[in-house]
């Protein structure tokens, strides 16, 4: 029963019969900076500019011209995708990427979209990455079938590795807390040292949350690398 208490901060809450994930899904958005006539900015909309440059120079660095194209659209998946997980750490807040069906929804688009056009515009590359160079006869129909296995389990990982890491790390972050409230009373001593572990905890979950978002659109630039 106490297991299950746990796990009710991953469902969906609602208020008044309005879900909290339409809501926790449009707050990223509010951060966006707005256009202004100002020349000179100021410091948060500079700060995010400068995060920006430096995300896009290491995803689309080593990519060709066709597949920098992607560049606005991952672009704006990263940064909704950090919004997402950097909220979901505030108090009384719900995490919209700790829901599977979410995660799925944004990988199966994108991995379908780049295998598409890996089809479309170069199928004897694309088809390629399912038969090795060198291949033995005897071993053509495994491999294809394990390596096809490998393509279409590919967005399935995206979203249970972004899924499992922000859950496991809200879920501990649960039960320290709840360790340090009961201590509290009865041994203030081991309260404030499980307190002490709880912040480096959340610092350390605040880390995972942006390396999620930044490895989850990493993975997509490179299955698009495969494709273009």
């Amino acid at each position: 029963m106490m297991a299950s208490s746990y796990f009710e901060q991953f469902a969906s809450p609602s208020i008044v019969g309005v879900p909290l994930i339409v809501v926790a899904l449009m707050i990223p958005w509010t951060l966006a900076p707005a256009a202004s006539r100002k020349w000179l900015k100021s410091r948060f909309e500079g700060t995010q500019k400068w995060l920006l440059k430096q995300l896009v120079s290491q995803l689309f660095s080593t990519l060709n011209s066709e597949a920098r194209k992607w560049a606005l659209l991952f672009t704006s998946l990263a940064g909704f995708l950090l919004g997402l997980n950097l909220l979901g750490l505030l108090p009384y807040t719900f995490t919209p990427t700790t829901q599977l069906s979410l995660n799925m929804a944004f990988a199966v688009p994108f991995w379908l979209a780049a295998v598409i056009i890996g089809l479309l515009n170069r199928p004897t590359h694309a088809l390629g990455h399912l038969l090795p160079e060198g291949t033995p006869t005897l071993l053509i129909p495994m491999l294809i079938i394990i390596e096809t296995i490998s393509l279409l389990i590919r967005p399935i990982a995206l979203g249970v590795r972004l899924t499992a890491n922000l859950t496991a790390g809200h879920l501990l972050i649960e039960l320290i807390s709840t360790a340090t409230f009961v201590l509290l009373p009865l041994m203030p001593a081991v309260s404030f040292l499980t307190g002490g572990v709880l912040f480096l905890l959340t610092i350390l979950e605040v880390a995972v949350a942006m390396i999620q978002a930044y490895v989850f659109v990493l993975l997509l630039s490179l299955y698009l690398e495969e494709n273009t």
